[in-house]
């Protein structure tokens, strides 16, 4: 039924259409939905076998489902074909799992059909060619988003010549892409490392390396220089605390059966504040320290005696 619907709106909607649009086409009835729900000819079956439909999409066209008003308007900001585009989903808590997946199936749907809306337009001459470069971040992340996400990957790794579209995939381990439900699935994302022209390994546990060399063929010393990447750093390496850990920016560039190429990546400032997962905790300590510094200056400035808490004397 939502198939018919989306059909009808694609041949008679002017402009976007937006859940209200499907969900008044599922209302009036119109024939090729009532043919797709069978109803007999029976208008009276129709609205009964339509109302658990349109529970759900008044739920979801009004925000009152827990996915809130996220799909149930127009975005405020359309993805352009001619610029660098990135999907931020860091705003959705962890725990809302029904929400990310969702969010993450919509992203997916609305990037890779704008692909191919130029791709199309570039084939009419009616734009300039362009060739996309797709980074799939967190990739677990989206491989647990739903099903039929494994099958869309799938089909990209086997077709992105014919696409014109290149990926790059990033997880954190094997087990990461092995830890799907479906045995199907996980052998589709093993997949995925097995036809990737390059793979590049941070550090692994060496509990690791009997699934990964399945897929990528590691020599013993690869083996050993990549597990060892994987140690924790050194006690009080500087007067803060510990020191970088060893494999800190250091990887493996792996092509087919070639030996492996050992690389260290060494960040700019600028790189370091925009990756920076410790920031929260850099953060505590700037409020720590600023917080020693003005009770020492009301110390020695006002002859105050901190004996209660910073706040209160402020």
């Amino acid at each position: 039924m939502i198939g018919r619907a989306m059909e009808i709106l694609d041949s008679r909607h002017h402009g976007v259409p937006v859940l209200h649009d499907l969900l008044q086409v599922v209302k009036d009835a119109p024939e090729d939905v009532r043919a797709a729900a069978l109803d007999r000819g029976d208008i009276a079956r129709y609205r009964d076998l339509t109302e658990g439909l349109e529970a759900t999409l008044t739920s979801l066209a009004e925000g009152t489902s827990k996915l809130g008003t996220i799909f149930s308007r127009h975005t405020t900001q359309p993805m352009r074909r001619d610029s660098p585009v990135a999907f931020d989903l860091s705003g959705i808590d962890d725990g809302q799992l029904d929400l990310q997946a969702a969010a993450l199936l919509a992203c997916w749907s609305n990037g890779f059909a704008t692909v191919n809306v130029s791709q199309v337009l570039a084939d009419a001459g009616l734009e300039p060619r362009r060739n996309y470069f797709v980074v799939l971040d967190e990739l677990w992340r989206a491989l647990r988003s739903g099903r039929g996400i494994v099958d869309r990957i799938d089909a990209l790794t086997r077709l992105n010549r014919q696409r014109g579209v290149g990926q790059v995939m990033v997880s954190h381990t094997m087990s990461d892409l092995l830890a799907l439900p479906a045995e199907e699935d996980r052998m589709k994302a093993k997949g995925f490392v097995e036809r990737s022209g390059m793979v590049i390994c941070g550090g692994l546990p060496r509990s690791e390396m009997d699934q990964l060399t399945e897929v990528v063929k590691l020599t013993e010393a690869e083996i050993d220089m990549v597990s060892s990447w994987q140690d924790p750093a050194a006690w009080s390496a500087h007067e803060d605390g510990e020191g970088d850990p060893p494999g800190l920016g250091n990887f493996l560039i792996k092509v087919g059966g070639r030996t492996g190429i050992p690389i260290h990546v060494d960040l700019t400032p600028v790189e370091r504040a925009l990756n920076d997962t410790n920031k929260r905790w850099r953060d505590a300590d700037a409020v720590a320290e600023l917080t020693d510094e003005l009770a020492d200056t009301l110390t020695e400035g006002a002859g105050v005696s901190l004996d209660g808490t910073l706040e209160e004397v402020y």
